[in-house]
């Protein structure tokens, strides 16, 4: 199915969900991300991480209106965030864990 063929009040949605829901998802995979990988303290480590993600936040909700196809909006949001989410979950836990 492709965008075309969903009504216009549905492909706005989407595109809302995706800058909210994409947004935060690629926001913090940023944030532990970067808390894994800035070469600073661990406090100092995590707020650069979290200030970061604002821009990353931002940037997200920019991309989701852009005027590319829903399909690419959704994956160029996704697979970013997984990608850091799992580096940065995997990086935090043989740097010492980032958790529990």
């Amino acid at each position: 199915m492709n965008s075309s063929s969903l009504s216009p009040g549905l492909l706005r949605l989407s595109r809302i969900a995706a800058a909210v829901l994409g947004g935060y998802a690629l926001a913090a995979s940023v944030a532990v991300f970067l808390a894994a990988v800035l070469p600073a303290g661990r406090a100092e480590a995590v707020v650069g991480g979290m200030q970061w993600s604002f821009v990353a936040y931002a940037a997200a909700v920019i991309w989701a209106f852009s005027p590319v196809p829903l399909l690419r909006v959704w994956l160029g949001l996704l697979l970013p965030a997984l990608v850091l989410g799992g580096l940065g979950w995997a990086l935090g836990g043989a740097l010492g864990g980032m958790g529990a």
